[in-house]
């Protein structure tokens, strides 16, 4: 259930973030940083449209219909999208695959909750979420390489084909997790008199904004400003997406045995303060012996929150709300993540990469004092 569920999450990943990475391709024929920022950012609009209604989906009929339906459809909006004559076609072709990809994002996280016991559930969904900078750093490799080599449309069956093999093996492997009788406490709305759960979800989009702007900016910058070529700007996004991948275990394993996953989401949130600031002031001053280290740094720290605050999410929401909660949850983070590529996309171009990495570090400033105090999971 771990590897088909990380398996799935990460063909949604490499849908949704490896699109960014045909910025170089779509900018070199002539397309303005805006303009491209927009179309790679339809994925992630589709996804937020849907990841509300997929939860409750999930809610409803379980996780096994749900991982196997969104990746198919995010299989067939990606090879048509290979085909698109035009770039009002292939955005819209984009955003369907990102309501494919929306469908992972729960479900696959409710597998986890579901089949793994309280004192193992951090570490093992903080594997499960080695899915997303896995996906990222497979974009990242594959991508850019491929749109160089053969074009834009063929590199977007990277991701349809991953789908396709995700959709495959959840209609073969994939169980439902036991869902207990619940008793009417259990299937009462968590969201009511009591704000944990919105302060979780405020914390993550406020967390977002730096994970998104290394994740969608790094390669342009380590390129355009650091003069790095395309391959090994691409090879160190992959490297630090795998250190992040490991990070995000580590916060697992740690929330596990200090039995807390809001006080660890705390001392992260401050951590990607520091090393964003830091990295703003390295950037400024042309320091890349320091600003490539911090930009490792940065990526790994930015992404070690979203495995303690989705757990949170869906251990406070309980087994009849977590689907909506955890949807409410990415639809939030996704929402901020949209809006990454033309927002910051427009700031890097009036006032320099420094500037973005400064003004995210100062939204994760917002997030510290927002991070709840441990409650009573359900």
């Amino acid at each position: 259930m771990l590897g088909l569920g990380v398996f799935a999450q990460a063909s949604s990943a490499v849908f949704i973030h490896g699109v960014p990475f045909l910025l170089p391709a779509l900018t070199a024929d002539g397309m303005p940083l805006a303009t491209a920022g927009l179309l790679v950012a339809m994925p992630t609009v589709g996804l937020v449209c849907t990841l509300i209604a997929w939860g409750y989906v999930v809610d409803r009929i379980g996780e096994h219909k749900v991982l196997v339906g969104g990746p198919l459809l995010m299989f067939v909006a990606g090879a048509a999208a290979a085909t698109a004559s035009n770039y009002l076609a292939l955005g819209a072709l984009l955003f369907f695959g990102g309501v494919g990809a929306a469908s992972t994002n729960g479900a696959s996280g409710r597998v986890i909750v579901g089949w793994f016991p309280p004192h193992r559930r951090g570490l093992a969904m903080g594997i499960r979420q080695t899915a997303q900078p896995l996906g990222v750093g497979v974009g990242a490799l594959a991508i850019p390489a491929v749109a160089a080599e053969h074009g834009v449309s063929v590199a977007i069956l990277v991701p349809a084909v991953m789908a396709g093999a995700a959709a495959l093996g959840c209609l073969v492997g994939i169980v439902d997790p036991p869902r207990p009788t619940g008793a009417a406490v259990d299937r009462a709305n968590p969201y009511r008199g009591d704000s944990t759960l919105w302060r979780i979800h405020a914390v993550s989009v406020l967390l977002c904004v730096p994970q998104g702007t290394v994740w969608t900016f790094a390669l342009l910058w380590l390129h355009r400003d650091v003069g790095w070529s395309l391959p090994a700007a691409g090879a160190l996004v992959t490297f630090t997406q795998i250190l992040g991948a490991l990070g995000r275990i580590g916060a697992g394993a740690w929330s596990d045995r200090v039995g807390s996953r809001l006080g660890p989401l705390r001392t992260v949130a401050i951590a990607a303060v520091i090393s964003m600031a830091a990295l703003a002031s390295a950037a400024w001053t042309h320091a890349w012996w320091a600003a490539i280290p911090l930009l490792i740094a940065a990526s790994v720290i930015t992404v070690s929150d979203n495995g303690l605050a989705f757990t949170a999410v869906a251990e406070i929401a309980g087994p009849y709300w977590s689907g909506r909660g955890l949807g409410i949850q990415n639809t939030g983070q996704n929402l901020a993540i949209a809006a990454i590529p033309p927002a910051f996309g427009a700031l890097i171009t009036a006032s320099g990469f420094p500037a973005a990495y400064l003004l995210a570090a100062a939204l994760a400033t917002a997030a510290v004092p927002l991070v709840p105090a441990d409650r009573q999971s359900k």
